[in-house]
């Protein structure tokens, strides 16, 4: 049972963690990460002490899941769901940490370009010993 406070009004349901990992595939270990990190806010504990979430919180996790899937840092999350939890509209935020992703990974692409031509030309000068011991 949840503790009295300003939340206790709330028609939402209080889920604890395992309810929460249950309903979103997340292990209860890096849903308590992520409230350890702060990216995750619990609506409240319960009089136990355990951490309860609403259906807030599982929107929140759904977006928190899709942009690691991106490989979004954990700074860069924070700065995300702070400017999404202030009210303030985060489309010029969620742009820009999209597009700065997206440069990243072309970067990547070209770094890999390169070596996948490095490992061509190796391979392509490739002479087959044919199992034998090399004569020195």
């Amino acid at each position: 049972m949840a503790r009295q406070g300003s939340r206790s009004a709330d028609p939402a349901p209080s889920l604890r963690i395992g309810e929460v990992a249950r309903r979103t595939g997340l292990p209860v270990k890096t849903i308590r990460y992520y409230c350890d990190e702060g990216l995750l806010q619990p609506k409240d504990r319960s009089a136990g002490g355990y951490r309860l979430f609403d259906e807030e919180n599982l929107a929140e996790l759904a977006i928190i899941r899709a942009l690691r899937a991106m490989d979004v840092s954990i700074p860069e999350l924070a700065r995300i769901l702070d400017v999404r939890r202030s009210g303030v509209c985060n489309c010029s935020v969620l742009k820009d940490s999209v597009a700065a992703k997206m440069t990243s990974i072309d970067q990547r692409i070209s770094e890999l370009m390169t070596m996948k031509d490095e490992l061509a030309r190796l391979l392509g000068s490739w002479q087959d010993c044919g199992g034998s011991k090399l004569q020195r």
